[in-house]
């Protein structure tokens, strides 16, 4: 997919870089932050990872410090290892560094730079902002969608109870249920849904075009000036693939809003009490319809990785299990399911929510800040136009900050001093901070919650032996655990009834 450097792509790179140099090169008086020694021309093309990034990052870390610096073709990059230096760089100096890199094959050319995540930093990013804030930007906000969450998730026990083999699956639809049910108002199909497959579709393609080294065009943008009869452009047809699956993924759910308003049918939904506003023009629907999808696609793949995380961790920890479950037992009782209402009694399970989003990271490396000015930080030049990566996988692994980081543990969330909250930092920094947070709070609080009322989960068994699951996660701009197999059986009898209680 990602074909060879070839002499004449390194050609073309050396040119550029040459040219960039000569327009852009300065005289600085502080220096670089350290790291890894540069090549000529090429910088550090050969240390860059391309598997599991955030471990050689964190390995530069302790070697040269919290901040380190490379370049790749001269586009320099200043990974961060620590959160404090992240709160004090994107969320302090949030004015000049909250731009995006420009990323050919995702943002460009496949589309994705009119999404939320890649949207440059300006006037159509704080409208984007304001609408999401407006509907779920807050718990008290979020509350009206509530009902939803509980529905879809209690649908999502009686899948567990028919097909417990199939939890992958089963978590993914759910995620794509209740984000499109928020979203668009619209209620998943039994079966493959079109809707939720067009969404895993498009998210996974979304981290495959928006990793830095998984096609060269993201490193030398100029290769997508050549022409597609030109030996090794095949990703100038990927990225037309790409474009259209995106565009349907964004058009058709709006497409259904608009029809049910016409009809007088639609559900409560983001995108019906926006297109219900007074005032509606052309930009603002394009807003609207763009803001919708980033919520629909922003959701759809990150809840799904802690909710898999977290069945993960519960099949490692039956210790946690049983200490969940005598809270819920004493807290709600075993006559109904837990509810959002429950949540303020519940401080275990609120502590296990923040501990799988802790020991799983969902975007270890984020998606990287833009600084729009040189900047000196620390005694260090941050030179415009670097990408700032913050390496979220370390800052919530830093021993600095969790004890034993390695080891899941709700317990380090509770008593009088609890360590720092995870979702000061998996959420991402400063005005780029994921507006979407309380909604995948929200999910995860439900799921763990209701889950573990009714079903105990442990390690699953195969010819008389336990098969332990692997602690790993996949690269990707989106990381989701490795694949596992655990057993999900139901509680008891009156557990059973719950499960199989009308909707």
């Amino acid at each position: 997919m990602t074909g060879l450097i070839t002499i004449l792509d390194l050609g073309l790179a050396f040119a550029g870089y040459i040219i960039i140099r000569k327009l852009c090169g300065r005289n600085a008086s502080s220096p670089l932050p350290p790291g890894p020694k540069k090549l000529p021309l090429l910088g550090n093309l050969f240390d860059m990872p391309n598997h599991k990034e955030w471990l050689t990052f964190a390995a530069w870390g302790e070697k040269w410090g919290d901040l380190v610096s490379v370049s790749v073709f001269g586009q320099h990059m200043v990974i961060v290892n620590s959160a404090q230096l992240a709160m004090e760089m994107l969320d302090k100096k949030g004015s000049i560094y909250s731009d995006r890199p420009v990323i050919q094959m995702g943002g460009e050319m496949v589309g994705w730079r009119n999404t939320l995540v890649l949207l440059p930093y300006g006037e159509r990013f704080r409208s984007y902002r304001k609408l999401f804030h407006q509907l779920i930007g807050s718990n008290a906000s979020m509350s009206q969608f509530y009902p939803v969450e509980e529905a879809e998730t209690h649908a999502f026990l009686k899948r567990l109870l028919s097909m417990p083999q199939d939890l992958a699956g089963h978590v993914r639809r759910t995620a794509g249920a209740i984000i499109l049910r928020i979203s668009h108002g619209y209620e998943v199909k039994e079966g493959i849904d079109p809707f939720v497959k067009l969404a895993d579709l498009a998210t996974e393609q979304f981290s495959l075009s928006t990793t830095p080294g998984g096609f060269l065009v993201n490193l030398v943008p100029a290769l997508n000036r050549l022409p597609d009869w030109f030996p090794g452009t095949g990703f100038k047809e990927t990225a037309r693939e790409w474009a259209n699956t995106l565009d349907n993924m964004i058009e058709q759910p709006y497409q259904y809003v608009k029809d049910q308003l016409s009809l007088g049918t639609a559900e409560l939904s983001f995108t019906a009490r926006l297109l219900e506003e007074p005032g509606l023009t052309p930009e603002k629907e394009f807003d609207i319809k763009w803001t919708a999808g980033s919520l629909y696609s922003g959701g759809a793949d990150t809840t799904v990785s802690a909710i898999y995380a977290f069945f993960k961790a519960m099949a490692l920890h039956p210790e946690v299990v049983a200490t969940v479950q005598a809270e819920i037992d004493s807290v709600v009782g075993p006559d109904r399911l837990p509810s959002f209402a429950d949540r303020n009694d519940l401080p275990f399970v609120n502590a296990l929510v923040l501990e799988v989003l802790r020991w799983h990271s969902v975007t270890p490396t984020g998606i990287p800040h833009v600084v729009t000015e040189d900047n000196i930080h620390d005694g260090y030049l941050i030179p415009k136009g670097s990408l700032i990566i913050a390496n979220v996988w370390k800052m919530l692994h830093d021993p600095r900050m969790y004890s034993d980081p390695m080891k899941f543990n709700p317990e380090r969330f509770l008593g009088p001093n609890p360590e720092p909250d995870p979702r000061q930092v998996c959420f991402g920094f400063g005005r780029r901070i994921c507006p979407g947070r309380v909604l995948a709070d929200a999910s995860i609080f439900i799921t763990c919650a209701m889950t573990l009322a009714v079903f105990d989960i442990s390690k699953y068994m195969e010819d008389g032996k336990f098969v332990e699951p692997v602690v790993d996660q996949t690269t990707g701009t989106i990381s989701h655990p490795t694949a596992f197999q655990c057993s999900i059986k139901p509680r008891s009898h009156k557990a059973l009834a719950l499960i199989n209680a009308e909707l």
